[in-house]
Order: C-alpha cells, then sequence, then structure tokens
C-alpha cells in the first residue's frame, strides 16, 4: 500500500511534497496508518489531535496516545481539548455537527498561526460510500451523490481510492496499534448502521460493490462537471450585475427546460433550493420576496432581483451647521456659495436660512411626501418613486436629506420647491452628492 500511497500522491498532490502538512490524527486505525505512511513518505508534517470528552477517559487516552505516537514518529504534535456537550448545548446543534465545526475551526488556526499549508485527513473509500448512502437516505441531488471530495480548500484526502480492508490490511502487515472508538459500535448513529448492517449485506450481493459504487460517483462527478459548465453558461445569459444587485428577466428563466431543475441549479448556491417557491415567486405580484440565510429574492416587475443581504445600520443621521463634508452613508459636500452654479441631479442649491438645524439623513417611511421643485403641490414620496421606476431595493436605498420633519432633498433625485434659492436668498447652501 506504501507504493501505492506515494504513486498516488504523485499524480494527484505533487505539491503536497513541499508543502507544510498537518495530518489530522484522532488514534483510530484510518488516521494513524495515515501518519504512518506520511512519515515513510518523509513529507513535512505534525499531527494535530482533539479531545472532545466525549468518552471520559478513553477520550484522554485517545490523546495520551497520539502524543505518544508523534513521538514515535518524530513529529511536533497538537492537542486541544473541547467541552462539546457544553458547546452543543450553547450553538443548539447535534453534537456530531458541533465536533466538526470545532475541528476544522481549530484547523484552520494551525494553519494560519504556523504556517502550514494543508490538512490532511484519512477519510477512505468506505467513509465515501457511506456519505452517499446517507445522503441518498435524506433525500439528495447530485452533489450528495458524489461522494467526499479529495480537496476541499486546504483539507486533502489522500486515502480516498483505498478501502477500509485496505487500510486494515496495511496495519496488520506493519503490526500497529490504534485505538478503537467504542462509539463506532453504536448502531443508534446512521453511519455505524449503514456501515455495519447495510453495505456488510450490499457486499455480500454484490462483492465488487464498493469498486462499483466508486466507478458510479465519478461518473456523477463528470456531470456535475457538465452540469456546472451549463449553469455557468446560463448565468453569464440571464443574469446581469448591475453592481448593486442582479437581475433575471423572468421571459428568460421560463425559457428553460426543465424548469424546476433550472431553477434549483441557478439558485441553490445564494441559498434558494426549493424550485416551487421561486416559480410561484415568478408569478407573484411586485414586491413578494423570498429569504435564504444569506440573499433576497424579490419580484419586481417583469424581473427577479437577486441581492446580498446587507449588515443592518443605523437609519437616521444627525448633522449639524458645521457639518461641511460626510462620506458615510453617503457623501455629501456642503458649500456656502454667492451664486447659482451648474446644477444637476446630484448637485444642488438650497436656501440656508429656510433650514432649520440639525438636519437629519434618514430613509424613507410610509406616508412621506415632499414639493418636487418646478412642480405645484405635494406628492407621496411612493407616487414619486413609481413614477421614476424604481425597483425596491433602490427605494431601500434611498437617502433623504430632511430639516425637522420636512424633506428638503431627495438626494440625487429632486430637490423640494420650500427650499430652492429665490432672488431674496442672501445664503446659499451648495450641496453635492458623491457616488
Amino acid at each position: 500500500m506504501l507504493t501505492d500511497f506515494k504513486t498516488h500522491i504523485d499524480a494527484a498532490f505533487p505539491f503536497l511534497k513541499e508543502k507544510k502538512l498537518v495530518v489530522a490524527c484522532s488514534g483510530g486505525m484510518d488516521s494513524t496508518v495515515l501518519a504512518h505512511l506520511c512519515a515513510k513518505s518523509k513529507v513535512d508534517m505534525v499531527l494535530a489531535h482533539c479531545n472532545f470528552k466525549l468518552r471520559g477517559n478513553e477520550s484522554d487516552a485517545d490523546a495520551i496516545f497520539v502524543q505518544q505516537l508523534a513521538e514515535k514518529l518524530q513529529v511536533e504534535c497538537f492537542t486541544i481539548t473541547f467541552n462539546t456537550l457544553e458547546e452543543a448545548k450553547k450553538q443548539r446543534g447535534s453534537v456530531q455537527m458541533i465536533a466538526r465545526k470545532l475541528r476544522y475551526n481549530w484547523f484552520e488556526v494551525i494553519l494560519k498561526e504556523h504556517k502550514h499549508d494543508f490538512i490532511l485527513t484519512a477519510h477512505h473509500a468506505d467513509d465515501a460510500l457511506e456519505t452517499m448512502l446517507i445522503n441518498l437516505s435524506r433525500g439528495t441531488g447530485i452533489d450528495g451523490l458524489v461522494g467526499i471530495p479529495e480537496i476541499n480548500g486546504k483539507v486533502v484526502r489522500p486515502l480516498l481510492p483505498f478501502s477500509r480492508q485496505q487500510i486494515k490490511n496495511y496495519a496488520q502487515h506493519e503490526k500497529l496499534s490504534w485505538r478503537e472508538d467504542s462509539s463506532n459500535s453504536d448502531t443508534k448513529y446512521i453511519r455505524n448502521k449503514i456501515r455495519k448492517e447495510i453495505v456488510p449485506k450490499m457486499k455480500e450481493l454484490h462483492p465488487t460493490f464498493l469498486e462499483n459504487t466508486l466507478r458510479t460517483q465519478q461518473n456523477l462527478f463528470n456531470s456535475k462537471l457538465l452540469l456546472a459548465q451549463s449553469i455557468r453558461e446560463k448565468k453569464e445569459q440571464i443574469f446581469h450585475d448591475t453592481g448593486k444587485y442582479i437581475q433575471i428577466g423572468i421571459s428568460d428563466l421560463r425559457k428553460l427546460e426543465p424548469l424546476h431543475a433550472h431553477l434549483y441549479a441557478l439558485f441553490q448556491t445564494y441559498g434558494f433550493s426549493e424550485s416551487d417557491e421561486i416559480e410561484k415567486l415568478m408569478c407573484a405580484i411586485s414586491g413578494k420576496e423570498l429569504h435564504s440565510r444569506t440573499h433576497r429574492l424579490l419580484k419586481d416587475r417583469e424581473n427577479l432581483l437577486l441581492q446580498e443581504k446587507q449588515v443592518p445600520r443605523a437609519s437616521v443621521f444627525v448633522l449639524d451647521d458645521k457639518a461641511m463634508k460626510i462620506e458615510a452613508p453617503v457623501g455629501l459636500l456642503f458649500e456656502s456659495t454667492e451664486k447659482l452654479e451648474e446644477t444637476s441631479k446630484n448637485v444642488v442649491h438650497i436656501d440656508k436660512e429656510k433650514l432649520n438645524y440639525p438636519l437629519t439623513l434618514r430613509k424613507w417611511r410610509k406616508g412621506d411626501y415632499f414639493y418636487p421643485a418646478g412642480m405645484h403641490g405635494k406628492k407621496k414620496l411612493s407616487k414619486f418613486f413609481k413614477d421614476e421606476k424604481m425597483d425596491v431595493f433602490s427605494k431601500e436605498r434611498q437617502w433623504l436629506l430632511c430639516s425637522t420633519d420636512e424633506i428638503v432633498w431627495v438626494i440625487g433625485k429632486r430637490l423640494d420647491e420650500r427650499f430652492k434659492v429665490e432672488p431674496t436668498t442672501t445664503q446659499i447652501l451648495k450641496v453635492t452628492f458623491s457616488l
């Protein structure tokens, strides 16, 4: 197996031979074998072990074993202890998921603080098979069936081509010792039940079941690559990035067949996995929205608008009469001038004596109205936005310069008639809006 391992590294991961590696080691058979193979391959490595304190004295004995293994291999060993049960209560997650999160977060810390390059884990072919069956049992798409990736960011899994039996044969041939995790026998965990009860029966029916499954996963992975290429091309055609949000024509989406499959593939990377809900949104009235953890998807006339969720910030800012320039939440420059200069949507001249300080910057509210310069009478801001053909996202981004509760300027859009410069004006305030 050592020869096959070295050949696999040379073919798939030649870059690892020049890097500093962190080998994740639980003390179990798989990670112990990985540590030995790496040591015999003479790579630059350290061991890293997490004590999750889930099995009392057994967990402590695992940590001691890994430290002793590091001494035998003459490599450095990093260890850390977590109160996993307490963390699971705090974060309201399953123990297994919290343990995994703690583990990989700590690995990232090691990489950063000790200037190592990659993390090696001991996942193998049987792990990939079990993961596929778990995902299949829960309902999944192609991503859940392709197994475990050999490289995922800084995590590399060099044992994926090897079966559990091959690893065990190597361990026994080399007379290696390792720690047995008693929880691996508990079939209340779905992975253990699949490993101990389902996979053996499938291998009994089909002696080449593992090899066949790996071949299927490779075929699925190739199909995934083709699908990804197709989806990238579709996005380039119909996802139009305005710089503030992505605009997607509903008529363009309706041309895609099969529609549900395309909706899932196009939007799942933004956290939207229910294609039925997206299709309903396409038929909804303007203003209806869907939310994922990270994004908003809005129906606006004949388009869907996709925007990353923004971090909430203060909605009202106060400006005294000494404010000359501000850069947030919008860029405004205040200058006194003696005469009217060239004006535009981004430059207005205001009769300063009509202002009541402090001024405020705020977002629009339901019921807001103003007196648009050049027009007679007042107008609701909602009607003004509609006439300007502003979408919901643009309205949400719109700032107002106000004096007391009166709108002075719909910034970048229209000055209020009540504050414009008159022939009798003695103090002119020039305000410039910078995008």
